[in-house]
């Protein structure tokens, strides 16, 4: 392999790089990404960065001994791939054709078309949205989170400790079930309401008031009316795959990719938040949107793309970790399917414990808060799953995310 491009200047892509290097591939190197800035960490952003405690230079991921000797291109992104020729050609019109190609674009905040354009409405995924929200972050303003997943979550944390009145909203009866199941999705749930954060949970927005290009407020399903300074949406992310219509790399709710990371398309590979893995825990393609799943998957593809013959390995336990409210939460392994949670070390309801999720007699996942050296040694325990050997990949019937 004589040329290696990487579509995607995210920390997946950086990731793949790293590997090409250390896997010993030595050619001509392309990273292509669609913001100006070079791979930054983006967990930060609703987190440290949006209270001040770092800045934007803290965030970038390159280091001195890298050695990647790699060609940027940014500020653009790919619009379509002929994988016939394997060229990309971007927005400028410019192609790049490459021996293997590694597919990094991630993905994008889902959007609610109704706030479109709308000047004190703000999604987090980039480092401009957390610095056009920052400033917003005054004490007394009035800050309405619609989505109470992590990322609204952390923000709701953030805005809290800088005194502003903070409302959360959820469609579901109990916040983070999805990720943590009902009943500890309702221990997270206490712990914003124990930090001043009004939850409201089982109702939808019926309407949106605005007044010029300024959100005002909103009216729920239920019929009560909230008023706001701010909005931030956190409704979830839709991967960035539209750029490979056509093209004939499988895609159905992500790039569809077999547990080693190889698509449809022989040389062409995916990572990251766009890249729905098959994982033999769940027996389905699924993605993965965690910083350590962009960190370490990036390495098999990438083995798998230099070495046809590569051996399936078996995927960790997914993992990721979230601070809310001074409390550190993490969680590994997979919740879907357990039937009970176990209380191994401490109280719930003192926000400083660890869960343990069993599927008959096996553990399957674990939740901690506050104990990063218990939760640390039940994480390692968790065994993945066998993988299976590789497969063509074929359109998955439903991908969770």
């Amino acid at each position: 392999m004589q040329t290696l491009a990487i579509v995607g200047a995210s920390l997946a892509g950086l990731s793949a790089a790293r590997a090409a290097r250390a896997q010993g591939f030595s050619g001509r190197l392309v990273i292509i990404g669609d913001e100006h800035h070079r791979p930054y960490d983006r967990p930060p952003l609703s987190k440290d960065f949006l209270l001040g405690t770092i800045t934007a230079e803290d965030l970038f991921l390159e280091t001195d001994d890298d050695g990647l000797n790699a060609e940027w291109i940014l500020g653009g992104s790919a619009t379509s791939l002929d994988t016939d020729t394997r060229t990309i050609r971007l927005h400028d019109g410019r192609t790049v054709t490459a021996d293997g190609i590694v597919i990094a674009t991630g993905a994008r905040a889902r959007q609610i078309p109704a706030l479109a354009g709308l000047d004190n409405v703000f999604y987090l995924r980039t480092m401009a949205d957390a610095q056009g929200l920052t400033p917003r972050l005054v004490a007394g303003a009035r800050m309405i989170v619609v989505g109470a997943g992590f990322i609204g979550a952390e923000v709701a944390s953030a805005a809290a400790s800088r005194g502003m009145e903070v409302t959360m909203i959820n469609n579901s009866p109990v916040p983070f079930t999805a990720q943590l199941g009902e009943d500890m999705g309702s221990v997270v749930a206490n712990l914003h309401e124990a930090n001043g954060v009004s939850l409201i949970c089982g109702t939808g927005i019926d309407e949106f008031h605005s007044t010029g290009n300024h959100v005002t407020g909103l009216r729920l399903a239920d019929g009560r009316e909230l008023a706001a300074d701010v909005v931030v949406v956190g409704i979830g992310a839709e991967p960035n795959v539209e750029w490979l219509a056509g093209s004939g790399v499988e895609v159905d709710g992500g790039v569809l990719c077999d547990a080693m990371g190889r698509t449809s398309v022989p040389g062409i590979v995916a990572v990251g938040d766009c890249a729905a893995w098959f994982d033999a825990a769940v027996d389905r393609h699924r993605r993965v949107e965690h910083w350590t799943g962009a960190l370490e998957r990036a390495a098999l593809a990438v083995q798998a793309l230099l070495d046809s013959d590569a051996p399936v390995q078996p995927l960790k336990p997914p993992y990721f970790w979230s601070d809310q409210h001074g409390v550190k939460i993490q969680f590994a392994g997979h919740s879907t399917g357990h039937d009970r949670v176990e209380i191994e070390t401490g109280d719930p309801s003192e926000h400083n414990f660890l869960a343990v999720y069993y599927r008959g007699e096996d553990a399957v996942a674990v939740l901690g808060m506050n104990q990063p050296r218990l939760f640390t040694r039940w994480r390692r325990s968790l065994v993945p799953a066998a993988p299976k050997p590789a497969a063509a990949v074929v359109p998955a019937a439903a991908t969770t995310h």
